[in-house]
């Protein structure tokens, strides 16, 4: 077994032969690029996963350190060519997270808000939805949920599933119009269910 002062050179001799290996490693490394290049490095990174917001990925440049004006020049750019687009990210947006996930008007719009979309594209985006759509979307929900709810007093029904509705963004009107209505098909008494409700 090596006594400590052998296994002690050994470890200083081993850190300095990686020491020079990473110095000999860095020489061999090109220069670090331009920021404009980083910038479009990293913004065609982030696009290749997933469509991103202008904000997202000025964000994204912001914490890498690219200098403002070089991240607007880059954004600019990537803009012109399509490959940044708020209005067609919102409208696949509102279209994958309403049919995927149920979500209403109000949601989306706050998700889209949170993903730096401006306001006017937001309108525009969720407007594509209408009062009639919204509608069947809970009513798929709530038709969904229901069965799991039986056994259950009927106060207790209501409350469950207008609150799954609230979260997901449905206005409180709709949400008991619609639940009264799944249970009244159920065969629920519904005398007094909208003063229940609190």
């Amino acid at each position: 077994m090596p006594d400590a002062q052998a296994m002690d050179t050994w470890q200083r001799a081993a850190r300095e032969q990686g020491a020079g290996f990473r110095s000999s490693r860095a020489e061999r490394e090109p220069a670090p690029q331009d920021p404009a290049e980083r910038a479009r490095a990293i913004c065609l990174r982030l696009l290749t996963g997933t469509p991103r917001t202008r904000r997202q990925l000025a964000d994204a440049l912001a914490k890498r350190e690219i200098p403002d004006e070089i991240a607007e020049e880059v954004l600019a750019r990537f803009e012109d060519v399509g490959l940044i687009n708020d209005a067609a990210f919102a409208d696949a947006w509102v279209e994958s997270r309403h049919h995927g996930r149920g979500l209403a008007r109000r949601a989306l719009a706050r998700e889209l808000r949170t993903k730096g979309v401006d306001a006017a594209v937001i309108d525009e985006a969720v407007g594509q939805l209408d009062s009639d759509q919204e509608e069947a979307t809970a009513r798929e929900l709530v038709a969904r949920k229901l069965t799991s709810t039986r056994g259950l007093d009927r106060d207790r029904r209501l409350r469950r599933l207008a609150g799954m509705l609230a979260r997901k963004g449905y206005a409180e009107g709709l949400a008991l119009r619609v639940v009264r209505q799944a249970l009244e098909e159920e065969g629920e008494d519904t005398e007094g269910l909208d003063e229940g409700f609190a």
